[in-house]
């Protein structure tokens, strides 16, 4: 008899006790941001059986994946390496890279039956648009459980014996607190400061945000000429470097300067003051290709190898009119020198309203490369842009949110 009444008073007891723990702790994890990689890491944890809440800002989750890549999404890229990114610790992305890798995401995207294609040099894309990788993404949470609220504002977070975020759908208290909240880039998608805020708030060291792969402001060359901006809309194949980066793409001038794909790619590496190299010619040689049309004026020649607008604008109005031929050999070389070393010194950026990505974020020695978890705060974690990991345009980013994801979804 005693015993039966034991056991009653401690089942009584331990429901009871459940209910207060209910009420402190009503959920394993909560994600913040329903972007690329928050909804990542909540399919990857629900499939373990967490319970996960992701809190989204937005109307709707995904925005940032629905406008990349032109609307198509450049979901991966097919060779990405740790090489292809920027931070101050390069090494610190191996480990996630190595354990959710572009063939595991490509995979999904195949289960899935999502049509996609290869552009160039690795960057894979949807062949209709951005929309089935975020069904996708939604369809592995829902099949993990993983609720999903959109239009939260969050007022708080705070950490006793479990994280507690206010919000303004009420407060939700958790086990895990994972911060995808992204960084500064594209503010008129709803890009706020939040996750840095958290990780001050707790600690946490940052490396200062500034906009990457974004359009460079020119307001001269540096060797004098009219202004760049004259050459707004031609576009042309290039080598540009900048602090020991170097890339190869068509530069696009802007009537404010420069973009373009190897632009935007040196504009992670620019730091303010900083001198860039352009090489306008890249692998071939202006005196071979001009040679066979010697009796040209100099600019016709130089229609060759340029847009005539270009060349218009690269040669003095009086040398442009002479026949190749009249040009000295000495003064050819130069001709040749200077489109190969074309210097250039951005006045700024478009800033973040045009940066596809930031660069810099939390500090990578906070953070576990293994599982993406504070060092300082157990069961916080930081994944996606909101990290100082930076990709390089062509699906790199995109495969950071779903490596970090990954690794995340697999710890908390």
């Amino acid at each position: 008899m005693f015993s039966l009444l034991t056991n009653r008073f401690l089942r009584t007891q331990h429901g009871l006790l459940g209910t207060l723990l209910a009420k402190q702790i009503d959920i394993d994890v909560i994600v913040l941001g329903g972007g690329a990689a928050g909804l990542f890491c909540a399919s990857v944890a629900g499939k373990r059986g967490r319970s996960v809440a992701v809190l989204e800002r937005n109307g709707v989750v995904g925005e940032k994946i629905r406008i990349s890549g032109g609307g198509r999404c450049n979901f991966t890229n097919a060779f990405a390496d740790h090489g292809n990114f920027l931070s101050h610790n390069p090494d610190f992305c191996r480990s996630a890279l190595s354990r959710f890798t572009p063939k595991d995401f490509i995979r999904l995207v195949e289960r899935y039956g999502i049509p996609y294609h290869e552009k160039k040099l690795g960057q894979l894309f949807c062949d209709d648009s951005s929309q089935p990788i975020i069904d996708m993404l939604a369809k592995e949470c829902g099949k993990s459980g993983v609720d999903i609220r959109t239009g939260v504002e969050i007022a708080s977070v705070r950490k006793n014996d479990a994280f507690v975020v206010e919000t303004s759908a009420g407060t939700r208290r958790a086990k895990s607190l994972v911060i995808a909240t992204g960084g500064l880039s594209i503010p008129k998608l709803g890009a706020t400061d939040l996750g840095y805020r958290i990780a001050r708030q707790f600690g946490l060291n940052l490396t200062t945000p500034k906009p990457g792969l974004v359009p460079l402001t020119i307001a001269s060359s540096g060797d004098g000429r009219k202004k760049v901006g004259d050459l707004a809309g031609i576009s042309v194949d290039a080598q540009i470097e900048c602090n020991g980066a170097s890339f190869r793409e068509n530069i696009l001038f802007t009537h404010r300067g420069i973009s373009g794909p190897a632009a935007l790619q040196i504009s992670s590496y620019w730091e303010r003051g900083a001198e860039i190299s352009v090489d306008l010619m890249p692998g071939r040689s202006l005196m071979k290709e001009i040679a066979p049309f010697s009796s040209r004026s100099l600019l016709n020649a130089l229609d060759v190898c340029f847009p005539r607008r270009f060349a218009e604008w690269w040669l003095d109005e009086e040398e442009a009119g002479r026949s190749v031929r009249s040009i000295a050999p000495g003064r050819m070389r130069e001709l040749e020198e200077g489109l190969h070393t074309w210097k250039l010194v951005p006045s700024g950026t478009e800033g973040f309203g045009k940066a596809e990505v930031t660069v810099g974020g939390v500090d990578t020695r906070e953070l576990s490369s293994k599982s993406m978890e504070s060092r300082k705060v157990p069961g916080l974690y930081f994944i996606g842009e909101v990290v100082d990991v930076t990709g390089w345009l062509g699906g790199y980013n995109f495969q950071w949110a779903w490596s970090s994801g990954y690794c995340a979804g697999m710890s908390v």
